[in-house]
């Protein structure tokens, strides 16, 4: 790895010192120099994980068998004296009271003794002296219950046992001969116990050395990938963003040198070729931008003149429709005994459409000031913004026989003239195209959709066709005649140009029914709670009462 780290580092710096490396290795790449040495350092971390896994296999070996078999073993030689210690203090007071509570430990203690017995035969299998003192144990056991204990234990309770001098002085030897062979046990059992204690810290000490030694080789690694990473790949791309930082400070005239391996050096051509690139695009910009700065100040002119035009226009077009609507008029008044019915119905068609072309020039010069003349915008309240719309709209709806309800509305930020433009032709469609089958119903409905007010006109009317949708919010499309409905169809036009001036979208609500459901979406304000539901008053269903148009 450190020879790698040193050729590396020879190999790139090729390009400011060119006689340090030679051509065969400044033609290796940044991944054909981790690939060498990757494989380098995965092999020495694979002989040190081979290393570090056998210890654990070892430490794991001697330390299974200091818990799983040579304490257990232990512990268990212990019950098993305990057993036979119970065994011959239950038939000794049995020997001299006679009585039968005194043969329970006994019992106990035999059936101790045969659990401790097969424990010991399953945890010492392979240990032929400790199974060689087992075999001595339970022979000195089986002879003292056979001359001593089964002797006494036969005998009818109810008075002591009589024994002479000379049994008891049998029965003693014979127990100390079980005393002997359990210590003789125990003492193995407790040697194998130090045995492997010593050898489990004597495997706890190689761990520790092993697991060291990896720890400095990895941290060795580490040092050479690092130093190697730096001379090889970070110092080749510092060098080439700085050349790259200086081009995008404005210098475009700073040339981008190629330095480290040969997919760098590609790299920094790369955008060297960039650079002339952009240096040619930002003349041929400049040069466009020239040309559109001169277009600008066209196009400025031409919307001044526009507007002159459409300012002068609504007048001056105005006032002959003007005159011909008065002298119609006075014209019907002056003859009108002379005029017939048909005479009478031309004049009223001249008067009519005339009437019509002031209103659809009105309406053309309120739809091109939108987002032209009222631009200012500030805090809307759109719950005091409805109640002027319900006082503009007041004789309609009552003329109608509708009820508009609407929820508590938000505050926004926007054109207060131009929101009220929109709430009013949205509510006056909802009750003019109302369905002769039942009296109309209106309620306008607001709630919070990520970071948009989502606000909708909902009424029970006649609705719009599927393949309408897209239609209505074009200028001067209609669905119906005007002895129908009245109207340039004009409104919704200038509801979708006010919304998107605004920021939001607008569109039909197709899954409702019956009637139509007009959404519009308008940004809410930066210092607006996250409260989905504005609260305008504290009580919602007031605010619905109160909301209802008169």
């Amino acid at each position: 790895m450190a020879q790698s780290s040193g050729a590396d580092a020879g190999g790139i710096g090729d390009a400011r010192h060119p006689h340090t490396s030679s051509a065969g290795r400044r033609r290796w790449t940044t991944r054909r120099w981790l690939r060498v040495g990757v494989t380098v350092a995965l092999a020495v971390l694979a002989a040190l994980s081979g290393l570090g896994a056998a210890t654990f296999v070892h430490s794991g070996e001697v330390n299974t068998r200091l818990v799983d078999r040579t304490s257990p073993a232990l512990i268990a030689a212990g019950r098993l004296e305990t057993a036979l210690v119970d065994q011959e203090s239950g038939i000794r007071g049995y020997s001299l009271t006679g009585r039968a509570e005194f043969l329970e430990p006994y019992t106990l203690g035999l059936a101790a003794q045969r659990q401790e017995e097969g424990t010991l035969r399953g945890l010492l299998a392979g240990d032929d002296d400790a199974a060689a003192s087992l075999d001595a144990l339970q022979r000195a056991a089986g002879a003292w219950q056979r001359q001593v204990a089964a002797p006494v234990a036969s005998a009818p309770p109810g008075a002591p046992v009589a024994v002479s001098g000379s049994s008891a002085e049998e029965a003693k030897r014979s127990f100390d001969a079980v005393r002997t062979a359990t210590g003789r046990l125990q003492a193995g059992l407790r040697e194998d116990r130090v045995h492997d204690r010593r050898a489990l810290d004597d495997v706890r000490a190689q761990r520790n050395v092993v697991f060291g030694s990896i720890a400095a080789v990895i941290l060795a690694l580490a040092v050479l990938v690092f130093e190697a990473m730096r001379r090889g790949v970070t110092g080749p791309l510092g060098r080439l963003n700085e050349d790259a930082d200086a081009v995008a400070g404005g210098d475009f005239d700073h040339a981008i040198g190629a330095t480290g391996p040969e997919d760098l050096r590609r790299l920094a051509r790369s955008v060297e070729a960039m650079r002339h690139r952009l240096v040619d695009e930002i003349a041929s910009a400049d040069r466009a931008r020239a040309r559109l700065a001169e277009q600008t100040a066209d196009l400025q002119r031409s919307n001044a003149e526009l507007e002159q035009f459409a300012y002068v226009a609504s007048h001056d077009l105005q006032e002959p429709l003007r005159k011909v609507a008065s002298f119609c008029q006075l014209l019907e008044r002056r003859y009108a005994e002379q005029l017939d019915d048909r005479a009478r119905q031309y004049i009223a068609f001249a008067v009519d459409g005339a009437n019509r072309m002031q209103t659809l020039i009105n309406d053309l010069l309120e739809f091109s000031r939108v987002g032209r003349v009222h631009k200012s915008h500030a805090t809307v309240d759109l719950e005091a913004l409805l109640g002027s719309t319900e006082d503009a709209l007041g004789v309609q709806v009552e003329e109608a026989g509708a009820v508009v309800t609407h929820d508590p509305l938000p505050t926004v930020e926007g054109d207060r003239t131009q929101l009220g433009i929109l709430l009013q032709n949205l509510v006056s469609n909802a009750v003019k195209f109302r369905s002769p089958d039942r009296p109309p119903k209106v309620h306008v409905s607001v709630g919070r959709a990520g970071r948009n007010w989502e606000v909708a006109v909902s009424d029970n009317g006649i609705g719009i066709a599927p393949e309408f949708e897209e239609k209505v919010f074009v200028i001067f499309q209609r669905l119906h005649t005007r002895d129908a409905y009245p109207g340039n169809g004009i409104g919704l036009a200038m509801c979708k140009k006010i919304v998107e001036f605004h920021g939001g979208t607008i569109g039909i609500d197709r899954g409702h029914t019956p009637g139509t459901r007009i959404v519009f979406t308008l940004p809410v304000r930066d210092d607006t709670a996250d409260d989905p539901q504005p609260a305008s008053t504290a009580d919602g269903t007031a605010a619905l009462a109160k909301g209802v148009l008169r």
